[in-house]
């Protein structure tokens, strides 16, 4: 069976993964992690998170995926026991320093990160003989590349499916290095590709005045490669986004779900579209599939397109409900008001339409908006919802 590879920058967001429907989850500590600006995980967070994804029989690995300095380096055999008594089930590791230390002082098995641009099979047997167990690949194979390395591999091969892009290879920028001293590759990227620029020529500006030049590339979404991935024998589908919301997560997460099962058993998928209306709640960038169906071309870029708003239709979470009343107590978080249309899901997949009749306070009070961030409301809801299903407001996508 695939594995489903789920990001999760804090408590909250790993619970939202393993909920709908990620077998895996991959965090980063407060240590050697990639993602110096999430809220990394400390060890005590990380043997909780352990206990919570190993209850569901899941499994949970933890980024180790800098590239190390001498400065880096005095504490690691320490911090890595830690992870070894929290029982993690894997590191992802960038530097053969790091992989070589875990394998030689501890029994967690090593995968080995996407920073090291891993794109053929003599590299993938290389890192097999030092004794990893499974190999991310590089962003930058086809669906052909890959299911040929997959024949040949000796290990576990796992493929990044959905969420950010670097304009670089595998990650391995030095932009944000030189222009804000922000090291990329030690978890301080500023995301200087995404940047408006001018662009010149001897000095004279050749972009639009009204467009301003960048140079990133547009988000990874690779919903009808799915199944070609699947059939090439990949070990686990990777879904990129520890900074993400728990909206995000799950809307992202269930909709992978629901095509994974889907042509996992029937080995077809009916209605793509379907799958694809349901990413786009929650986009806030434009997207493409990559190197998956050869070089990209112009249009897989951002170059003169920009599209980072953040959605707002994610208003709430259900936290109970009372099948008597018919109503369900949700914690706000974004602002909607009474007669709004709403869509409630939920792990299982399926989802219902709805107006927003009234709204209550925890004192029975009525409210003319929710407009307090994290606030407890009662709304009444005609069908019967669980804790975790979310509620958002019904858009056009």
């Amino acid at each position: 069976m695939i594995e489903l590879l789920a990001p999760a920058g804090d408590l909250e967001k790993l619970k939202i993964a393993i909920i709908y429907g990620a077998d895996a989850v991959f965090i980063g500590g407060t240590e050697f992690s990639l993602r110096a600006r999430a809220s990394n995980f400390t060890l005590a967070d990380i043997k909780e998170a352990c206990e919570f994804v190993h209850s569901y029989g899941k499994k949970l690995y933890v980024t180790t995926n800098i590239i190390p300095h001498n400065e880096n380096m005095s504490e690691l055999i320490e911090y890595l026991k830690g992870l070894e008594a929290c029982g993690v089930d894997a590191i992802i590791a960038a530097s053969p320093y790091i992989a070589t230390t875990a394998l030689e002082h501890t029994t967690i098995p090593v995968h080995v990160s996407t920073q090291q641009s891993v794109v053929n099979s003599n590299a993938v047997q290389f890192w097999a003989d030092l004794g990893a167990e499974r190999v991310v690949l590089g962003r930058e194979l086809d669906q052909y590349e890959i299911k040929d390395i997959c024949e040949k591999s000796p290990v576990e091969i796992e493929v990044f499916i959905h969420g950010g892009m670097c304009a670089s290879y595998s990650g391995r920028c030095t932009l944000s290095n030189n222009m804000t001293d922000r090291d990329a590759n030690r978890g301080g990227c500023a995301h200087s590709c995404r940047w408006n620029y001018e662009l010149l020529s001897d000095k004279t500006t050749i972009n639009d005045e009204s467009v301003f030049f960048s140079m990133s590339s547009k988000d990874l979404q690779t919903l009808a490669f799915i199944p070609s991935l699947i059939d090439s024998k990949v070990s686990s589908l990777k879904i990129e986004g520890r900074m993400k919301s728990i909206h995000y997560i799950a809307t992202v997460v269930r909709t992978y779900r629901m095509l994974i099962d889907e042509y996992t058993a029937t080995k077809q998928i009916k209605d793509l579209e379907f799958y694809i209306k349901e990413i786009k709640k929650a986009e806030n960038r434009l997207t493409s599939f990559g190197f998956l169906d050869g070089k990209p071309k112009a249009e897989q870029q951002l170059y003169n397109l920009r599209n980072e708003e953040p959605t707002k239709e994610f208003i709430g979470i259900v936290l109970a409900y009372d099948p008597i009343k018919k109503c369900a107590l949700i914690e706000q978080r974004n602002h909607f008001t009474p007669n709004e249309s709403v869509e409630l899901f939920g792990p299982s997949g399926k989802s219902f339409f709805f107006e927003i009749k009234e709204i209550k306070d925890t004192e029975g009070n009525l409210l003319d908006a929710a407009r307090h961030p994290r606030q407890q409301i009662y709304i009444p809801v005609p069908h019967e919802v669980k804790p975790y299903d979310m509620l958002r407001k019904v858009l056009d996508v």
